[in-house]
């Protein structure tokens, strides 16, 4: 206890001095946390106080590690990497002086700025490990390098988000149906899964009909429940297994599983129903994002994200003014990942392109005390993404039966121009499309949507060019040989 009591101190200490945090610390922590839930059963108070639990804090006391950790932030960003050297230099800003209200006088950074150029943003005094890539759904697929250290302290922190969060246990078992060659959320997801005690399977996205004889199929290890218990993918590999598992009649009971952890896109909450009908697991969306992480948001019981300020700055701006979202309207989140938390790829003001909107009145939910936006909505692509989200498009179709599953759409500008409502395409089942149409229609009435009108089609081969999604990232198996 008293190795667990040094490295908590170690840890605080490297936080309010912004010095690099020793891994093995963190490490400590989670091993610690997993050795005390074997033997008591369940967390003790104090894990309230484990890093990126985020435990009520002064907000004077907030406020000025927040000051401290951007000047910090800043000024290694600006002595150590080519981007902001150059960017600093040309605004004649000290970032050893930086206050908060100066904040706004830094560019926003682009994504396209980092995807240009990667090894532009990490720093000189960095030992690059690994170089992770987004998936590259909404484009170029975008590189990160992370430091060895980087990477054990990430993992420090999945494991006790693992423990507390998701509750996992030695007797679970945990199915990770993402693309393989997303790198870090794999290296994540494993190594979390296996220091908390519990088991890990990679299945990739596999055709969805294997996806679920393998989640059905018994277990039959010592130690560990019947079948697989928690399964970690994303909302468009979501859809396909339920679209497999309400085509072919599969029951909640033909599974063992207790918890769905949905990431990389928007989960509907249609989606969400659908999903826990068919597998009888709660279905969970928090937001991760490769390139700001550990910084991340947790739900709360009012559909809340609520955004830990612990590993960086949030700011939710307007995505052609930069400037910022007035409360109760609709932005995109820009992120600051503080340093020491990072170290090899540094970045101030990262717009991620992720919408969200600002909640009207404060939050009075359970975590109240941490920032707060809604859910993601949708990404940004220029004023047509902001005029009917993603989301609003998917709580609309999803709960369609005649709409395939994942949903295909497409918006196009209706006849009042960009300004105006929305065109919808969307790709429908065979069958009389009147009534469809109609349901969508009055749904759509209901909901407010600036819809223009709804287009079906049964070719997605005549529809508009469609997003592509995370489940269209296949991975093949000889297990398919016999399915054709």
């Amino acid at each position: 206890m008293f190795a667990t009591a040094l490295s908590q101190l170690r840890y605080a200490a490297a936080i309010l001095t912004n010095r690099r945090i020793r891994p093995k610390d963190l490490e400590r922590l989670a091993r610690d946390l997993v050795a005390t839930i074997a033997e008591f059963g369940e967390p003790g108070e104090d894990s309230a106080l484990l890093p990126g639990r985020s435990a009520p804090v002064d907000p004077t006391v907030r406020r000025e590690v927040a000051r401290r950790s951007l000047r910090a932030t800043a000024t290694t960003a600006a002595r150590h990497t080519a981007h902001y050297r150059r960017q600093f230099d040309q605004l004649d800003l000290d970032p050893t002086q930086l206050e908060p209200e100066d904040w706004p006088r830094i560019p926003v950074t682009p994504k396209q700025a980092l995807r240009a150029l990667p090894a532009a943003f990490v720093s000189d005094t960095a030992t690059p490990a690994l170089m992770a890539l987004t998936t590259g759904t909404s484009g170029t697929p975008t590189a990160v390098w992370f430091s060895r250290a980087e990477l054990e302290c990430a993992i420090a922190f999945s494991t006790i988000s693992a423990v507390l969060g998701l509750g996992l246990r030695p007797r679970h078992t945990v199915a990770y149906a993402g693309c393989s060659r997303a790198t870090l959320p794999l290296v994540n997801a494993e190594e979390s899964a296996t220091r908390a005690g519990a088991g890990f399977v990679q299945f990739g996205t596999l055709t969805p009909a294997v996806a679920l004889d393998r989640l059905a199929a018994p277990l039959g290890l010592p130690g560990k429940d019947p079948q697989i218990t928690h399964l970690t993918t994303s909302a468009s590999y979501l859809a396909a297994l339920v679209q497999e598992a309400e085509h072919h009649h599969w029951q909640p009971g033909d599974f063992g599983l207790t918890s769905i952890s949905v990431g990389g896109e928007v989960l509907s909450a249609p989606l969400r129903r659908r999903a826990e009908a068919a597998f009888g697991a709660a279905a969970t969306s928090a937001y991760l994002m490769t390139e700001i992480l550990p910084a991340g948001a947790t739900p709360c019981a009012h559909g809340h994200l609520h955004h830990t300020p612990e590993f960086g700055h949030l700011e939710v701006l307007d995505p052609l003014t930069w400037q910022p979202t007035a409360p109760g309207a609709t932005g995109t989140i820009v992120h600051t990942p503080y340093v020491p938390y990072r170290d090899c790829t540094l970045l101030l003001r990262y717009a991620t392109g992720d919408l969200v909107r600002l909640p009207a009145e404060p939050p009075t939910c359970e975590l109240a005390h941490l920032p707060a936006t809604s859910e993601i909505l949708g990404r940004w692509n220029g004023p047509l993404s902001a005029t009917v989200t993603t989301r609003e498009i998917l709580d609309l179709v999803e709960a369609e039966p005649h709409v395939p599953l994942p949903a295909r759409h497409a918006l196009t500008e209706g006849p009042d121009g960009p300004e105006g409502p929305a065109r919808l395409h969307l790709l429908v089942d065979r069958l009389p499309a009147t009534a469809l149409r109609a349901r969508l229609e009055e749904r759509a009435h209901t909901a407010g949507l600036r819809l223009a009108d709804i287009a079906l089609y049964e070719d997605r081969a005549a529809m508009p060019p469609t997003t592509p999604l995370r489940a269209d990232l296949r991975e093949h198996t000889f297990e398919t040989s016999g399915r054709r």
